[in-house]
């Protein structure tokens, strides 16, 4: 890599990467560890060890006898492994109602399916989210509903491109180079980001076919980042990752909105088919809450939105006394945002923020204040599985 002692050779015998970064020698002199380095990362393949680490945690909740659960993604990871890991995670639990909802994605879990929308409100011009949930039994005809996801499921790759672009085509350099002074970024580090991004990008090419669809995601280019670890410094590596933040973010900013359907569009057919739908991350898509939609609840803590619960309870209270004649209430929700791949891997290479997170595991419901606001509203976990469960049934 470069003179400034940023190259180290790797413990499994990765070779070294010269000093320069030439864009086109990083699409030519792939070789068989930058080829075994992008397997691994689009791997489904479980092995043994990751089987145990997903299905059996390292601690319990013995006292916890609710289990809500309708933010999370199961990703690749076996569902009868999760089932496993839930178990032992809640071994007294005696009621509970868990949905998966993965990215434009309908699972199901238990006579239950749910899925989590990209896509945007008109009333202030911004992609948002919305959770969506059903009776399984209930989806035989949505194929309105379906092929709106599978539109919707392509966003996520093309904005991956759009990101790599961003990195690498010229035409785009504003871009990055605002992102390099916001985080100040070096010349070495910029030229390491583009490398490794021309070189991922030459990789998906060459494996597309064999390349999960779920896989082809802005996460790809900063796990192919990180594997670098294997042939640079954690500096390096670390600085690269501040990098493409910035960047993400700058792309997100860019994305046509116009490639979603209307937040209005996904919930009047989401009702169609007697479905459930949710306002998640209440932090970040906070103005939506003024939209009046028809939702049955708002998440007011998840492990990234946390500042604003106590808050976001006594307002929906509010709220709820002035609502309409037959109007139904709005419920409370907690959600986890648990992603199962996580699990996967060695918990001292993930974010701890991240690791710690599990399937229905939401400690503001048992928080002292917290619960003083939940008990003015008349919300408890159990009350709202019971509720949330009728209306959907």
């Amino acid at each position: 890599m470069s003179n400034k002692g940023q190259t180290q050779a790797a413990p499994s015998g990765a070779p070294p990467i010269p000093p320069d970064y030439d864009l086109e020698r990083a699409a030519g002199d792939i070789d068989s560890w930058d080829q075994a380095q992008y397997e691994g990362i689009i791997s489904t393949e479980l092995t043994s060890d990751q089987r145990v680490r997903v299905a059996e945690p390292d601690g319990a909740h013995p006292r916890q006898r609710e289990i809500l659960a309708i933010h999370w993604h199961p990703e690749w990871v076996p569902m009868d492994l999760t089932a496993r890991r839930v178990d032992a995670l809640y071994p007294n639990a005696d009621k509970s109602l868990i949905i998966p909802t993965q990215h434009n994605q309908i699972l199901d879990w238990n006579g239950y399916s749910g899925v989590e929308v990209d896509c945007y409100s008109s009333g202030f011009n911004r992609k948002v989210q919305l959770l969506l949930h059903f009776k399984t039994e209930a989806l035989g005809e949505a194929h309105i509903l379906r092929s709106m996801l599978e539109h919707t499921f392509k966003y996520r790759s093309g904005q991956m491109f759009e990101f790599i672009d961003t990195i690498i085509n010229p035409a785009l350099s504003a871009r990055l180079e605002q992102a390099a002074n916001d985080t100040g970024s070096s010349e070495e580090v910029v030229a390491f980001t583009r490398f490794y991004t021309a070189r991922l990008r030459r990789l998906v090419e060459m494996n597309l076919a064999d390349t999960p669809a779920f896989m082809i995601k802005n996460k790809l280019l900063t796990e192919y980042i990180d594997a670098q670890r294997g042939r640079h410094t954690e500096v390096m590596v670390n600085r690269a990752q501040l990098l493409l933040k910035a960047v993400k973010a700058i792309v997100k900013a860019h994305f046509s909105l116009s490639y979603f359907f209307r937040a209005s569009e996904v919930i009047e057919e989401a009702r169609s088919l007697g479905g459930g739908v949710v306002i998640p991350h209440p932090e970040q898509f906070w103005p939506i809450l003024l939209a009046e939609y028809d939702v049955d609840g708002v998440e007011v803590w998840n492990p990234q939105s946390r500042e604003y619960t106590e808050f976001l309870i006594r307002a929906l209270t509010n709220q709820n006394k002035s609502l309409p004649s037959g109007r139904r209430p709005m419920l409370i929700f907690m959600g986890d945002d648990t992603h199962m791949s996580v699990k996967l891997k060695e918990p001292g290479r993930v974010e701890p923020s991240k690791y710690e997170r599990e399937v229905g595991l939401q400690p503001a419901w048992d928080d002292v204040a917290v619960r003083k606001s939940l008990s003015l509203a008349g919300a408890s976990r159990s009350q709202v599985i019971d509720e949330y469960r009728s209306r959907l049934n």
